[in-house]
């Protein structure tokens, strides 16, 4: 991940964000609004569109670009930095805004020279590395020793979720383009610090093309729940080159953001 540093200089960042406060929902005297919220003196409303930002680094370079989607049916939220607050704060935005469809977008860093720096990639599935027995070249996903993540629900509206989750939404205008489509994406709980780091990850993921730390649980948020989601993530460094100097944060970001509408748009 990269540091709010990163973006000195290159990317405008309005104060307070534009979609924080264009995008949330606005109010409808006609709607009704759950009990709690109304306690707490909150309204909300079912939502189109909700986008995911891990960090306000992120978000920062995002707002602008995003400024498009901005409408009463979408909403930027941020998710936080890292599996578990990002599976957290995920199931609770779903249950305040019962979006149709969500949309995680933010940087990551390519685990091979396949995904280009400064570009951005939506991803067909995404996987869990870390969950499991063991650590290093003993490491041995939960999955392989017979356990599922999540075992599913009896009455089968929720299947079981084991160390990855597939059908994400994608974007078919940018893949039939090529250079926007990307097959796995690894969550992780810790970036990879170096060379042996990305070996052991593409050990046990041969096809792993990029790691981030939420995609993982977002999507096993929404799974959880029946909700369509996608992941957008723009390359901003390779995996396990920790010199900033070598990273795209900027360019990395403002790809993803225009991803991002692009298939906002075809899901419209």
């Amino acid at each position: 991940m990269g540091t709010a540093a990163a973006l000195a200089g290159r990317v405008s960042v309005p104060d307070p964000p534009i979609l924080e406060r264009i995008c949330s929902p606005q109010r409808n005297a006609n709607a009704t609004a759950p009990t709690d919220e109304l306690q707490r003196g909150r309204y909300t409303r079912m939502l189109r569109h909700l986008i995911l930002v891990p960090t306000e680094m992120e978000r920062r370079g995002l707002d602008l670009i995003l400024a498009p989607a901005a409408g009463p049916d979408c909403r930027v939220a941020l998710c936080g930095f890292g599996p578990v607050a990002a599976a957290a704060r995920t199931a609770h935005l779903l249950m305040e805004h019962a979006p149709e469809r969500v949309l995680l977008v933010g940087i990551a860093g390519r685990l091979n020279d396949r995904l280009t720096l400064g570009e951005a990639y939506h991803f067909e599935r995404v996987g869990c590395f870390g969950v499991g027995v063991g650590s290093g070249g003993e490491f041995v996903p939960a999955e392989a020793l017979g356990w599922h993540q999540w075992p599913g629900n009896t009455d089968g509206t929720s299947p079981h979720i084991g160390d990855q989750i597939s059908d994400l939404i994608s974007c078919a205008a940018g893949g039939a383009a090529g250079g926007s489509r990307a097959d796995l994406l690894l969550t992780v709980c810790a970036a990879a610090a170096g060379a042996e780091d990305v070996r052991l990850r593409k050990q046990t993921y041969p096809a792993a093309a990029a790691e981030d730390m939420e995609g993982f649980a977002v999507a096993f948020a929404c799974r959880l729940r029946g909700v369509p989601v996608g992941i957008v993530r723009g390359i901003s460094n390779t995996a396990g080159d920790r010199d900033k100097s070598h990273w795209q944060v900027a360019a990395a970001l403002e790809a993803a953001g225009r991803l991002a509408l692009q298939i906002m748009a075809e899901a419209s």
